[in-house]
């Protein structure tokens, strides 16, 4: 079959339209289906929920943490040698595409959607939480794990192995996943015209079998992680704007505000929606990234300066050396540490995948492959560690001289207490509200737009209500999560639904290395 016939053969023709409504019948009516009644099943027994969830993310991370550790190994292997490779001159779209944005807009929307909100809620307290429990004790060591080096009594080390963890977490692992899954839907849709859908990137290994269950199974599987992914991302920047509301404004922290905040951002996103791609998460990705860019500086001026450039260099090479150590997914004797944070963040930045990927996709055509690879694994991989180390390093400065107040706070409630040590505490601390509120607008918005394109077979530009509903099931999903069972069963529904995908991405690859030699050929053919 010819491309335009795989896609007349493989979703247009099997949507259904009902109430204004555009959608892939099973994908749509499956996962939407499974979701509410996890949801309704979670409001109705949250006990039940709570421990179902904590039993299975034991199970998960017990079984396959050293498989999600070492596929997270693969992914960066495998786009760093595409991005080396000839494979890098293929432009996205064909030889004589166009980008659709400049770099600073198409760069801001791809680091707004992929990793905002964590950066703000964890920035502070990754670094904190592993300076201040067993790296602190064991001096240099993450739990009993010898092998990244340190010695007793070396609070310096300590606070380096701290930070080498958590940069190790934020970039290049994570951006190495979503840019594989780009790279992969944006081939699949621009140069050989398939539908912008997760299974469009089967395509080379399955053919014309991913239009039928095999693919339906995918998409479906998408939405679902998708959802799950949102749904924890939400609910740590509810958790965290709304600490710092109370810390600002004595707002009474609780479910019941929680879900009330979570509403009022929904009507913000709809709007945004509306206002569409170019006017609504461009901008409001601009306007953050603007605000990111100058609360960093800020803290970098005021704070600490020359050990946050010192920590730095000294962070970034510890970050190379360490990365093996860190990277190694067999007989690891830190299984807390491990377990509870590496695999999660492993499982999480997979639950994204097909949400930022697709997203990324979409805003990535003209695109050479090499440069696109450059922008979405390295540019914010080391933006990452900047941003890190900044905060962290302000935090940790702060905790050695005595501040016991930032070492006891809640995680997120820790940057407004870093940020009150410095001045000008209420202004910066509204500007960490704001960055918080917007990232949640741009990465519900951008969130929904995937969805409502996965599950109408990918078509673009549907009716927007489909596109709201979105909006809701996700919200409604955080908000049943944090009932039954708080931050911790957000982080095990996104490990649950991360884990199979990680396995899905991983077999993409496989198709990406196929999809690539063709466009290559097609591209160059005839030249020398």
């Amino acid at each position: 079959m010819t491309k335009e016939s795989n896609v007349d053969a493989g979703l247009n023709d099997k949507n259904i339209r009902f109430a204004g409504f555009d959608i892939h019948p099973f994908v749509f009516l499956v996962s939407a289906a499974l979701i509410l009644v996890l949801v309704f099943l979670t409001l109705l027994h949250p006990d039940i929920a709570a421990t179902f969830f904590a039993g299975s993310l034991e199970a998960v991370t017990t079984n396959f943490n050293w498989l999600m550790t070492l596929l997270a190994n693969v992914f960066i292997l495998v786009a760093i040698v595409i991005m080396l490779s000839p494979y890098g001159k293929v432009r996205l779209g064909g030889a004589n595409a166009k980008p659709d944005f400049g770099y600073m807009a198409w760069f801001s929307m791809l680091f707004a959607a992929g990793i905002g909100i964590g950066l703000v809620f964890f920035g502070v307290s990754e670094p904190l939480s592993h300076y201040t429990s067993s790296v602190a004790a064991d001096a240099g060591q993450i739990g009993s794990y010898a092998p990244l080096g340190g010695s007793a009594g070396d609070v310096v080390e300590a606070k380096r192995i701290s930070m080498t963890a958590t940069i190790a977490h934020w970039t290049l692992h994570p951006w190495a996943i979503y840019a594989l899954v780009a790279l992969s839907l944006a081939l699949s849709s621009y140069n050989f015209g398939l539908p912008l859908t997760i299974r469009s990137g089967f395509h080379p290994v399955f053919g014309d079998l991913v239009w039928g269950p095999l693919g339906n199974f995918i998409d479906t599987l998408a939405v679902i992680a998708t959802v799950f992914g949102l749904a924890t991302s939400l609910g740590l920047g509810a958790q965290q704007a709304l600490s710092g509301l109370n810390f600002l404004f004595g707002i009474e922290i609780n479910i019941f505000n929680q879900i009330v905040l979570a509403l009022v951002i929904a009507g913000i996103t709809i709007l945004s929606l509306y206002l569409g791609l170019k006017k609504g998460v461009r901008r409001l990705s601009e306007i953050n990234m603007a605000l990111a860019g100058l609360l960093l500086l800020f803290v970098v001026v005021v704070g600490p300066t020359a050990l946050i450039f010192s920590d730095l260099i000294g962070n970034t090479i510890a970050y190379v050396q360490k990365l093996p150590a860190l990277s190694n997914p067999f007989g690891r004797t830190d299984l807390p540490f491990f377990n509870e944070w590496t695999t999660f963040y492993w499982a999480w930045w997979s639950a994204w995948a097909p949400f930022v990927g697709m997203f990324v996709a979409r805003i990535s055509r003209g695109r050479t492959v090499r440069e696109f690879i450059f922008y979405v694994l390295l540019i914010p991989s080391l933006i990452s560690t900047l941003w890190m180390t900044t905060f962290g390093t302000v935090g940790i400065d702060q905790v050695a001289n005595g501040h016991t107040a930032l070492a006891d706070a809640a995680l997120q409630l820790k940057l407004f207490v870093m940020l009150e040590q410095l001045p000008l505490t209420s202004i910066t601390s509204f500007v960490g509200i704001v960055l918080i509120l917007v990232f949640f607008v741009t990465s519900w918005d951008s969130g929904a737009l995937v969805l409502d394109t996965i599950s109408a077979g990918g078509k673009i530009g549907t009716n927007k209500r489909q596109r709201i509903f979105w909006v809701f099931i996700v919200g409604a999903v955080a908000s049943a999560l944090l009932i039954g069972g708080g931050l911790k069963s957000l982080q095990s529904a996104s490990i649950i639904t991360g884990l199979p995908f990680m396995i899905i991405i991983g077999i993409m690859c496989v198709g990406l290395f196929k999809g690539l030699a063709r466009a290559k050929r097609e591209q160059f053919k005839g030249k020398t």
